[in-house]
């Protein structure tokens, strides 16, 4: 089974632990109006590439991998094509590679199950805890997104927790401790991951034909992220201001 891919990014260091083959496949159901990869989103498009070319690029790149690294299948939603992920991830482990799964939560049935129960690490996205106002940023609510961090909890599986502080729109203290109540007792995340907001993915609106909805959104101030992570801090023994 081919999979979609958009992009591949070698020696990436901020999408799961050490150095990583970082492969963007194409496709994803949220439509984030921050979204820093706009054409990923579309089920159209992408390179049609086998398992086995990815496999060996893998590979090759192993050496540069050490203790840590490895590979991980971001997008777009790289659930979004899990059938097809499975095989390969079972193909990577056979060769000792590990491997991170980056996700937004939103998919899910028994090949996402079976991928996230292979997976070594998931990189989870929230994007915002409020329901209505997931829903406003990202087009869907968060109901799948929960639940699948509910999933990792109770099957035991790693995870990483990561939060993209909007200025505005996801910022604010009252959203923050209502995710820092929601998930302060859970065990299995390693790490709570707080991103800046950036505006590094504008350009390919213009270039798409598609209106940037936050061009007036500014960027966060070195205050508002100071604020942010001490409030994580009362809730995460992890947090990490990225």
């Amino acid at each position: 089974m081919l999979l979609k891919v958009h992009s591949y990014e070698s020696m990436g260091t901020f999408d799961g632990p050490g150095l990583r083959l970082v492969v963007f496949l194409q496709g994803c159901p949220f439509r984030c109006l921050y979204c820093a990869n706009p054409d990923t989103i579309s089920f159209d498009g992408g390179t049609p590439t086998g398992p086995q070319d990815i496999l060996k690029m893998a590979v090759s790149q192993k050496p540069f991998f050490g203790r840590k690294g490895g590979v991980t299948f971001s997008g777009g939603e790289p659930t979004a094509q899990a059938a097809a992920l499975v095989p390969l991830v079972k193909a990577l482990h056979e060769n000792g590679i590990n491997v991170c799964i980056d996700t937004n939560g939103a998919v899910w049935n028994s090949h996402v199950e079976e991928l996230f129960s292979l997976a070594d690490l998931v990189l989870l996205d929230v994007k915002q805890f409020n329901p209505e106002k997931h829903l406003r940023l990202t087009g869907l609510d968060n109901t799948r997104t929960l639940a699948t961090a509910r999933w990792l909890e109770e099957h035991g599986r790693p995870f990483w927790l990561r939060y993209v502080l909007v200025p505005g729109i996801s910022d604010s203290e009252e959203d923050i401790r209502a995710l820092g109540e929601h998930f302060r007792d859970y065990r299995m995340i390693q790490r709570v991951e707080i991103l800046p907001y950036h505006t590094l993915g504008v350009g390919k609106y213009s270039s798409l034909g598609i209106e940037y909805r936050l061009k007036d959104v500014p960027l966060n101030t070195r205050e508002q992220l100071e604020k942010a992570k001490s409030l994580f801090d009362e809730y995460f023994s992890c947090a990490v201001l990225n």
